[in-house]
């Protein structure tokens, strides 16, 4: 087993079982490029500066990047005894190229190091992330434009409403996804932030040059304290919020495409590589997928609470605590991005079933508000009009007929005003058709919602 790196201030070695609870090699392990990738950056600046020679800043740098390509090729294994990945990169790198190796960590601590490898390795995920979303958007404007004319009802309370068509509905998803994809991006600005030089607490007396470490590593500017630098973890915070809306948005379709696929609906089918069956009943057609996707939302909304509580009562500076952000922080990126790995080619390969819709939305009296603006359009008072033609939907229920199929007279012992062409303005095709302000859900208008979602994913 490795020396510790306090050793010489205990008399004694640590008990086993407190090296076993301390450990974190076990989830940090992941972040062993962008540790390598900060050590290069840090070696180089320091050589460059003149705190350690120029020759030993170029021994480490070759023998980090050996340590990095032997990783990637299955060469060299983690140490699941090591305490983290800084220590086993660093005692590795000493193995290879002897004393120098012990230079590396002149001028930095575990503190900073760690609060920079877990900020380079978020902002690469929010990348992946983003991809993602966009196209999980571009799968949903497909969707869309194979549906322009699909009339359906729209709900509220889960009771039919108004109609409108499938492209309408699915791009509404599509702007969620547009807002998700802006908080991601907004959340790596505040992240950009480079964190190296703040050392345990209070930066260090070496002659270092905190630019020049962000310039190699591509970060927007240097923290401005060094307390703050090494002490909060408000960017995984932020991050695990965005990605609890994400999965959010995701819940909420997933729900949907569930009732969808129900026989009480049938809107949708999805294809038999994105649905599973039962043990028992041979007829079933379960949606798995979307119903996972539903219970790991709440699983991401705990590392949320995770991350939450753990900082709350951390003072400043570093705290041990702050070791359990990155079981949180990273269980919350890989669960969002398993589940978008999936809902998309579920999204994409489903199939819609026209006809059902056009039925549901027979069915629901949905064109009543319709029906009563006609009358407003000939002179009523709405609240008159409202009245009107709520009468005219009971005596429909009554008599087992919809609002296409009562007969005029009957329209026109309720109000005079009525005349034959109310069927024509009652027809769903009209009431959808001329739903024409812009963001509703008249084709042209579904349009111009395509449009706007394709120019923003194109800057």
């Amino acid at each position: 087993m490795a020396e510790k790196m306090w050793a010489g201030r205990f008399s004694k070695e640590v008990d086993d079982r407190v090296n076993d609870f301390n450990s974190s090699i076990s989830f940090d392990a992941r972040m062993y490029k962008h540790d390598i990738m900060g050590s290069v950056a840090h070696a180089t600046m320091l050589g460059e500066c003149g705190i350690i020679e120029l020759s030993e800043s170029e021994r480490i740098i070759e023998g980090l990047k050996g340590i990095l390509a032997d990783i990637e090729n299955g060469e060299l294994m983690f140490d699941p005894t090591a305490e983290d990945v800084h220590m086993f990169i660093e005692a590795e790198l000493t193995k290879r190229i002897g004393d120098a190796g012990k230079r590396l960590h002149t001028a930095r601590s575990r503190n900073d190091q760690v609060a920079l490898d877990i900020r380079m390795y978020l902002r690469d995920e929010i990348d992946n992330i983003v991809k993602l979303c966009e196209s999980l958007i571009e799968t949903i404007v497909k969707l869309a434009k194979d549906n322009m004319t699909t009339i359906m009802p729209g709900y509220t309370h889960l009771q039919r409403a108004q109609p409108i068509t499938f492209a309408h509905h699915v791009m509404a998803y599509a702007q969620m996804l547009l807002r998700d994809r802006e908080r991601l991006l907004d959340t790596k600005k505040r992240m950009n932030v480079l964190p190296l030089g703040s050392g345990a607490l209070a930066s260090t007396t070496y002659p270092i040059n905190r630019q020049r470490v962000c310039d190699l590593l591509g970060f927007d500017e240097i923290s401005q304290n060094s307390l703050d630098g090494v002490s909060d973890r408000d960017f995984c915070i932020e991050l695990a919020n965005a990605i609890s809306i994400l999965m959010m948005h995701l819940s909420r379709f997933s729900e949907e495409i569930v009732m969808w696929c129900s026989w009480e609906f049938k809107f949708i089918e999805l294809d038999d590589a994105f649905a599973t069956g039962s043990s028992i009943m041979p007829q079933k057609k379960n949606p798995d997928i979307t119903e996972l996707i539903r219970g790991k939302t709440g699983r991401v909304y705990g590392d949320l609470n995770t991350l939450l509580t753990m900082m709350k009562g951390t003072p400043l500076a570093y705290n041990k605590d702050m070791q359990e952000d990155k079981p949180a922080i990273f269980d919350a990126v890989d669960t969002v991005k398993l589940c978008l790995k999936t809902f998309i080619p579920m999204l994409d390969t489903m199939k819609v079933i026209p006809e059902n819709m056009r039925n549901a939305a027979a069915r629901g009296f949905i064109n009543a508000t319709d029906c009563a603006d006609y009358l407003v359009k000939k002179g009523l008072p709405f609240r008159d009009a409202y009245k009107i033609t709520g009468t005219l939907v009971a005596k429909c229920i009554e008599k087992n007929l919809t609002l296409e199929t009562l007969p005029l007279s009957e329209y026109k012992a309720m109000c005079e005003t009525f005349e034959e062409d109310v069927f024509e303005a009652i027809s769903l095709e009209t009431c959808v058709m001329q739903r024409k302000a812009a963001g509703g859900p008249a084709p042209e208008c579904v349009k111009a919602q395509i449009e706007y979602v394709e120019n923003k994913l194109s800057k």
